[in-house]
């Protein structure tokens, strides 16, 4: 799989995805994390490419998923405070959004979350407490659960990982 940066061209295959990962939420214990806000929005989406932070993940030249990725100091001002626990590294970090599949092709999410620890060796990643399916990968992949954040829009809680390849630590 190749990953690339997203253009206004992806935009309506970008929205087929998020609909088809918004239907395997649902039907996987997790109907409230993008399902009543028909989450994400078109207009995020085309603000996320505009900024350079959208990319698409390619199989046999066909995009079959999709994330948001950003890094520096303070790369998520929702990650500001954290309840429960605590961040295991101070240093920049990279943040992952919004990742989704089309389901035509097993290993997308890791393949993003791969190529994002490529670009930036310490992560941080939230996701709803019922979302177990991107749980369950962040654990195999070796992120380490740190606390709760809440989501700046509604005060939502979200589950919060990081991980920090070694070569920095």
């Amino acid at each position: 799989m190749k990953i690339r940066k997203s253009t206004e061209s992806d935009v309506g295959r970008m929205m087929e995805i998020f609909a088809h990962a918004r239907r395997f939420m649902a039907e996987h214990g997790n109907p409230n994390q993008w399902g009543p806000r028909n989450w994400p929005p078109e207009a995020l989406i085309r603000q996320d490419i505009e900024e350079g932070n959208s990319y698409v993940c390619i199989d046999e030249g066909r995009i079959v998923g999709t994330f948001f990725f950003v890094f520096g100091k303070d790369a998520e001002p929702t990650y500001a405070v954290i309840t429960g626990g605590a961040w295991l590294d101070d240093s920049p970090y990279g943040v992952i959004h919004r990742i989704a599949s089309d389901g035509t092709k097993k290993g997308v999410g890791e393949c993003c979350i791969n190529w994002a620890l490529q670009q930036c060796p310490h992560l941080r990643v939230d996701t709803h407490e019922d979302n177990k399916v991107v749980q369950n990968l962040l654990k195999k992949l070796g992120f380490v659960h740190c606390g709760t954040i809440y989501l700046e829009t509604d005060r939502a809680p979200r589950l919060a990982y990081e991980k920090t390849l070694p070569e920095l630590r």
